[in-house]
């Protein structure tokens, strides 16, 4: 049984019951929204991570990619950085890994973490058809739902389908006069598959088979973005939305089965285009949990990436966006290394922060802060803030140096200290 087949008869689960106590919410409502699929719970059994409720209600979490390439593949820094993503504040983590021995990697970052776990299989598909057959695009369907199924066995909670690639919006891409035509990896891949042996998306063909596959393991179905604009040029344009009205049709149907799905969204946007892409999306897909990669609101900062995602991110937030995808400063140029990775998830949930914060989510969090900065109580703000060890490492950098609870900007000058002796 799923989370979603369970709410469906009326059944309470051990993950719902945690993910209503960690929001604050009502049970009742919360597997009323798991049955109507306003509300995912990624849990594969095998994994058993916590319990993480995405969707409609809910504050909105952050994912933290990482993962080898085939250019750079260091096993042990791959399982630090998981770490180190979730001790910063991830609520989930994906293996994106291209490079190396796949299955093990996979198996070593799975046993590291205890928040759910994603992947994206058709990237494993894409790489064993390169080292069997020379190219991507000889991938059999075979190969596709085997990597399902395998890393469904592995314990992955939540797993990227590109659905949403076939024939139909191929042909759509084609005609479109797009600066970037396609920037998703996995979206490529299909596109490729596609066009080279002139058949349909397997995984679009044989949707049924899909879901037969992710309901064994209750594996949330992540329906990917294969359209996503990679300059904001291309943004909201009918490419991406011709994906994203195949994409409605199939949560519809993933839903009737039982099976668990949210759907990724888009890449780079400007902000005047952020509320419009996520009031469409949830329109067509009925109030799917909407899983973004960012947005990036403008393509010029490179370096700077995790701010131009952390700004996009607040602002999807508060117009419905339920699951931030990180953005670290390495994005666009290489591989993140540790310190990328940090930084990436401390802005994204910046960000998320933001847009609960917009939402009426948290406000009490915010007032007892500023209740301690009122009182120049540090520990009482370290304890509560985003980063408490970058923070203190900014206190103890510049101590005032005359006797005061102030900071070093103002010392006897504090505003705080100086209100306080007059207002009594």
């Amino acid at each position: 049984m799923t989370q979603i087949s369970e709410a469906k008869l009326g059944k309470i689960t051990e993950q719902m019951k945690r993910v209503a106590k960690n929001e604050k919410i009502d049970i009742a409502v919360v597997k009323r929204r798991v049955a109507s699929g306003h509300i995912v719970i990624p849990f594969n059994p095998v994994h058993s991570p916590d319990s993480l409720g995405i969707g409609k209600g809910l504050r909105v979490k952050v994912n933290a990619n990482i993962g080898t390439s085939r250019e750079y593949c260091n096993v042990k820094e791959e399982i630090e950085k998981a770490k180190i993503a979730v001790e910063a504040g991830a609520h989930a983590v994906m293996d994106l890994s291209t490079g190396g021995d796949l299955d093990k990697i996979r198996s070593s970052l799975v046993k590291a973490v205890d928040v759910p776990f994603g992947t994206v299989p058709i990237y494993q598909a894409g790489i064993n058809a390169i080292e069997k057959h020379g190219s991507i695009v000889e991938m059999t369907e075979d190969d596709m739902f085997n990597s399902f199924e395998k890393q469904g066995k592995q314990g992955v909670d939540f797993a990227v389908a590109h659905v949403g690639i076939n024939r139909e919006s191929v042909e759509r891409l084609k005609k479109q006069k797009r600066l970037i035509p396609m920037v998703s990896r996995g979206g490529a891949f299909h596109m490729a598959w596609i066009l080279h042996n002139e058949e349909e998306n397997p995984l679009y063909k044989n949707f049924d088979y899909l879901l037969e596959i992710a309901k064994k393991y209750d594996m949330t179905l992540s329906l990917g973005d294969g359209m996503r604009s990679g300059a904001l040029y291309d943004s909201n344009d009918r490419a991406k939305f011709q994906e994203l009205l195949i994409i409605g049709e199939l949560v519809e149907k993933a839903r009737e089965k039982g099976v668990q799905t949210m759907v990724e969204g888009p890449g780079h946007m400007p902000l005047n285009d952020i509320e419009s892409n996520i009031q469409v999306m949830k329109t067509v897909t009925k109030e799917a949990p909407y899983f973004v990669l960012g947005p990036l609101v403008t393509d010029i900062a490179p370096g700077y990436d995790h701010f131009v995602g952390g700004i996009g991110g607040a602002l999807a937030g508060f117009y419905g966006a339920d699951f931030l995808c990180y953005v670290t400063p390495a994005e666009h140029l290489c591989l993140p290394d540790k310190n990328d990775v940090r930084d990436g998830v401390i802005a994204t949930r910046i960000a998320a922060h933001a847009a609960d914060l917009a939402r009426g989510i948290d406000r009490d969090v915010d007032s007892t802060f500023s209740k301690a900065r009122e009182n120049l109580n540090w520990n009482k703000m370290f304890e509560i803030c985003i980063d408490p060890k970058t923070a203190k490492e900014y206190r103890k950098k510049r101590l005032p140096l005359e006797d005061t609870k102030a900071c070093s900007m103002c010392g006897k000058l504090c505003a705080i200290e100086i209100v306080r002796k007059y207002i009594k």
